[in-house]
């Protein structure tokens, strides 16, 4: 079973895709159903009980193979080629059974009997790996990297798994002289360095990657991120610097460089990095809405410099982007600037009208300004995605209320109760807009029922 991870990452203050191992891809090795064993001369008996246990295998009737594979040993007669064959078989059968060491002792068997076969010791890696006994893995693996260098980065891996630090990275190094640099064992290298906290050891190795590729954005990336979080803030920023002057056109570096800007106040320069990353295609849109969020961070503790948000938001004005229309809308809220976030909330619902949350904060912002025909729109279209939310049915009765749309306010509301559970205030709303609606259509009967149903409802918020 060989062991591989795809993996890209990178890292920026703040911005990190934290590399994940996929470490277990098993490799086929054989068809279970067409057996490459040469069954030799062999008795009728076995032949048909063998193949039968074939069979029930092909049906996940692992129970019935064994009894089929034991019928096929006896008819063996202690002939040590075909015995093999139904050790080997018993093997595979006891591992979907999960009966670990009566498989392993199988596997064993054929080992000691034909050597080291290598659809048995892939088995009984596979088995290995399954009880995650990585110490009984090594000396396997050591084996099956005589038939495939592949099996090497197991190596490493299993290395790394059981602690043994050092040779996990002689492996790697190994490895990379062999075939060069690859995502995964760097990524495992990454692991390794965090384990032991020995960053000064992966600061030298990515030291010496730079110096030898002075346009890897990648491993100057890294090694910014690493001085960071060590605190040499100045000797990552020098870093990012002189990226920047090995590879002019890197869009990745200012991911970096807004960061150091915006913490020496420099704005100018903060801006100016922040609209690269903007329309950078090769960055993806989660790590531009972290540099938003830095920004309108930095703003908040450095309000002098809320004109410059304007300049922003002028980067994103060409994009139909929900996700920064709600963030600068959330910012603008904070600030007590509703308006200003009504108008970000709205841009960003037109892009995104399954957000439930952006849709409450538009239709409740709506209602404040008294914007009650956009209000009954955006709440009669939310209710088609969302149509046992009660929220929605309340601000659709309040909105058809202010326009005079009474039979559909009524409508609304008392449909919008069936759904309303447990929420005394929300429940009180209801009322005593029912008993609104029920008084402008002239019923004051039912006007007075629900204003006094309203009266005692307790809210125990």
């Amino acid at each position: 079973m060989k062991q591989y991870g795809n993996i890209w990452y990178f890292f920026l203050f703040g911005i990190i895709l934290v590399p994940q191992f996929l470490f277990a891809q098993v490799i086929p090795t054989e068809t279970d159903e067409q057996p490459t064993d040469d069954l030799g001369n062999v008795s009728d008996a076995f032949q048909e009980n063998f193949f039968e246990a074939l069979k029930q295998k092909g049906i996940e009737n692992y129970e019935l193979a064994l009894e089929a594979l034991a019928k096929a040993e006896k008819a063996a007669q202690k002939d040590a080629q075909n015995e093999a064959v139904v050790y080997f078989e018993m093997g595979k059968n006891l591992t979907q059974l999960k009966r670990y060491d009566e498989a392993e002792a199988n596997f064993n068997k054929v080992l000691r009997s034909e050597g080291d076969r290598l659809d048995v010791l892939e088995a009984l890696y596979d088995l290995y790996y399954l009880e995650q006994d990585y110490q009984a893995a090594i000396p396997l693996v050591q084996k099956l990297t005589v038939y495939d260098d592949d099996y090497k980065e197991d190596l490493a891996n299993l290395y790394a798994r059981t602690k043994q630090y050092n040779k996990a990275l002689m492996v790697l190094d190994e490895l990379d002289d062999t075939w060069g640099e690859s995502d995964y064992r760097d990524a495992l290298r990454s692991q390794i360095y965090r384990e032991t906290g020995d960053t000064s050891g992966q600061i030298e190795k990515l030291e010496e990657k730079v110096i030898a590729n002075t346009r890897n954005e990648k491993d100057y990336l890294n090694l910014i991120f690493l001085y960071s979080d060590q605190g040499n803030s100045q000797k990552a920023f020098e870093t990012a610097q002189e990226l920047l002057k090995n590879k002019p056109d890197s869009q990745l570096v200012h991911l970096a460089l807004y960061k150091f800007y915006l913490d020496k106040q420099q704005t100018t320069e903060a801006l100016n990095s922040m609209k690269i990353v903007f329309k950078a295609s090769e960055i993806d849109n989660e790590s531009k809405y972290r540099v938003l969020s830095d920004f309108l961070n930095f703003v908040n503790t450095n309000p002098q410099y809320e004109k410059d948000l304007d300049a922003v938001v002028a980067l994103f004005s060409s994009e139909n982007n929900a996700k920064v229309y709600e963030q600068l809308g959330g910012y603008y809220f904070s600030k007590e600037m509703r308006e200003t976030a009504l108008k970000f909330y709205e841009k960003g619902v037109q892009g995104d009208p399954d957000n439930y949350n952006l849709l409450k904060n538009t239709l409740l912002l709506q209602i404040q300004f008294e914007k009650h025909n956009e209000a009954a729109t955006l709440s009669a279209d939310a209710l088609e995605i969302f149509p046992s939310q009660p929220l929605l049915y309340l601000v659709s009765g309040v909105s058809n209320i202010a326009l005079g749309n009474l039979d559909t306010a009524i409508e609304k509301l008392e449909t919008g109760l069936d759904y309303l559970l447990d929420d005394p205030k929300m429940e009180k709303d209801y009322y005593e807009q029912l008993s609104i609606a029920y008084s402008q259509k002239g019923d004051q009967k039912k006007a007075d029922a629900f204003a006094t149903k309203a009266a005692q409802v307790k809210d125990t918020n």
